[in-house]
């Protein structure tokens, strides 16, 4: 009975500590250099490199939490976007990654308004974390967006 007593908190210990570690990903990124393989190779729309000044007053988080960032939009005409972003810490990361949500979500109210056809793009947006870094991506090829990401450890 000791013998099996042991063996499962040994096992429950494993199953604990597999769950702590797994969520966490030390990566390092350059943030522009992210930035622009996704726009050369994922979008067909022409982006335009938004001023960095400007990504917390889009994004709507607070500029002391950032690090570093870049982001790339379309004139409008579709929903076509990039934002790297780096956090100075993994629970920023978190919070970038809701803001990122929010702005998909209000992106589609407002395309569904004018250019329904861009909202599928939208609902297929790629919205990850990895350490401190946050991706956002809304693109013609979301498989291929997933292969860069997956390669810089997303």
């Amino acid at each position: 009975m000791h013998k099996l007593t042991v063996t499962i908190g040994a096992a429950a210990m494993a199953l604990c500590l597999t769950a702590c570690g797994g969520g966490s990903k030390e990566v390092s990124v350059d943030t522009a250099v992210l930035a622009k393989e996704l726009l050369t190779t994922v979008t067909s729309d022409t982006l335009t490199e938004t001023a960095s000044d400007l990504l917390p007053s889009i994004y709507f988080f607070e500029e002391d939490s950032i690090a570093s960032g870049i982001a790339y939009a379309s004139s409008g005409a579709t929903a076509c976007e990039i934002a790297v972003v780096q956090s100075k810490d993994a629970k920023n990361a978190e919070a970038v990654e809701k803001l990122f949500q929010t702005r998909v979500d209000n992106q589609s109210s407002l395309y569904a308004s004018y250019n329904a056809g861009e909202v599928e793009k939208l609902d297929d947006a790629i919205i990850e974390s990895a350490g401190a870094y946050t991706v956002l991506c809304v693109c013609d090829d979301t498989d291929q967006a997933e292969k860069i990401l997956e390669k810089y450890g997303f």
